[in-house]
Formats: C-alpha cells, structure tokens, sequence
C-alpha cells in the first residue's frame, strides 16, 4: 500500500506534516470564525426580520441601515476585502497574517452572508403564527424566542450549511493572501512548485469536508422538520 501511493503522490508523503498543519488549520478558521459568524448573524438576521414592513418591531430606517451594509459587504469580493482590512485586523490580533489574522476578515465577509440566511429563513414561517402569538399577548421578545427562532430552525441549519460550506471556500482563498491553511498549501506546493499530486489531494479533502458539512446539516434538518 504504502508503495503505492509514493507511486500516486509522492509530493504529499514528503509534505504530510504539512498537510496536517494545513488542514487543522482549517478547522481551526472555519470553526473560530464560524461561531463568532453565528452569532452575528442570527442577532442581524432577527433584526431584519422584526424591523421590516408589517412586523413586530416594525422600524423602516434600522431595516433600511442594516438592509444595505449586508448588501455592500457581500458585494465586495474577498480578496479586496482582506486588503481593505488590512489596517484594522493588524490593529486588533496585531497581524494580518496566519491562521489568527485570517479571522477577523472571515467573520466581516460571512456575517452579512449568513445574516442573510437568517432572514430568509425567519420570513418563510407563517405569519398566522406570529399574529396568533400577539393575540395571546406575547412580548416581542418572547415572539422572536418562541416563534421565529424555534419554528424557523430547520430553515436555519439549513442556512448554516450553506454558510459554513462557503466559508470552507473562502478559507481555500485566504490561503492565497497568507492566511495559511489547505488553500495556503495548495499554492505552496501544488501551484508554485508544479505537484500536481498536492493539488488533487488537497482538492479531495475540501471536497470530503463540504460533503460532511452537507450531510450533517441535512440530516439535523430533516429530523427537526418533523
């Protein structure tokens, strides 16, 4: 086995302790930077939600404000917008790259993402359900905990999949600018030097994450849809 696979990719067995660096730190930026992403996220996503027209907080101008910063930042694409914050994530982990300076433009570029998930996902429960909830005198407090983030929890998951699915891509990308990571040892090794056995590999692993991401979150969706 082990001769045939220096056969296949003989690149990746010289540079395995580096591809296990590479890929813990992944994780380690899809994790860090997922968690505080969710965070944000959900709280921006509610805020669309209970500020647009006709809803339970019903404020035009927070919709509007916030409507439109998400909109701007999704726009930009990542790579500019690493360099935009480049001075600010120095100023606040005291570098711009790495593993640690990868974060900070992780979670700005997916938290608009996933605040967007959120919102969707909250504006597709019935608002006969909201409307029964003010008539028994819920507080709009108790709505949004209650009603939309329990009933629009499968829609959620289902947000979150897709979100942490794309930030496993914008990891690959950070990789480029210095950020480290599979993306970082793919253009390494597999780019500048030519190995094209360190491409397919690291290909192959992203892949296997997506597909694991994909299957967890459908699974916890279907079972939280019945």
């Amino acid at each position: 086995m082990s001769e045939f696979l220096a056969k296949i990719m003989p690149n990746v067995l010289k540079t395995q302790t580096v591809l296990w660096n590479g890929i813990l730190e992944t994780l380690q930026m899809v994790g860090i930077s997922g968690l505080i992403s969710a965070g944000f996220g959900i709280v921006f996503g509610v805020i669309l939600v209970v500020t647009q027209k006709d809803s339970i907080l019903e404020c035009n101008i927070v919709y509007q404000v916030l409507d439109k910063l998400i909109n701007v930042f999704r726009s930009i694409p990542f790579v500019i917008l690493v360099a935009m914050l480049l001075p600010v994530t120095r100023a606040l982990v005291g570098t711009s790259i790495g593993t640690k300076g990868a974060i900070f433009p992780l979670v700005v570029a997916t938290v608009p993402f996933f605040s967007r998930q959120i919102h969707s996902a909250l504006c597709e429960i019935d608002p006969g359900v909201v409307e029964a909830a003010q008539s028994m005198g819920s507080s709009p407090l108790e709505i949004i905990l209650r009603v939309y983030l329990r009933e629009g929890l499968p829609g959620m998951i289902r947000g979150a999949t897709i979100t942490l699915i794309n930030l496993i891509t914008l990891t690959a990308i950070a990789g480029c600018v210095g950020a480290g990571g599979l993306g970082s040892y793919a253009i390494m090794y597999g780019f500048n030097r030519s190995q094209t056995d360190v491409t397919y590999v690291t290909v192959i692993i992203i892949l296997a994450l997506v597909t694991i991401i994909q299957s967890l979150g459908s699974r916890i969706t279907e079972k939280l849809s019945h």
